[in-house]
């Protein structure tokens, strides 16, 4: 099976997916790995409000909960995991 990447944003509610890249700057990397959400990670995507509100995903057993903006900026693997 080829393996999907999308954004975190794009992933649907429920579905399991690995971290594989961040496309943003320093600040937001920096954040994003203050939060433990870093390439490699496994994360479930709980949630996201309709209308670009906020996202919320487990990683390592922890919610957490961003932007629309933020999110878009994490590209996640569906396949393969």
């Amino acid at each position: 099976m080829a393996q999907q990447i999308v954004s975190l944003a794009n992933l649907k509610n429920g579905s399991r997916a690995r971290v594989c890249s961040i496309e943003g700057g320093a600040a937001v990397n920096n954040r994003l790995a203050a939060l433990g959400l870093r390439p490699g990670k496994e994360l479930t995507k709980i949630s996201a409000m309709s209308f670009k509100g906020p996202v919320t995903v487990k990683v390592d057993g922890t919610q957490l909960a961003m932007g629309h903006g933020m999110a878009s900026k994490v590209m996640v693997e569906v396949a393969g995991i």
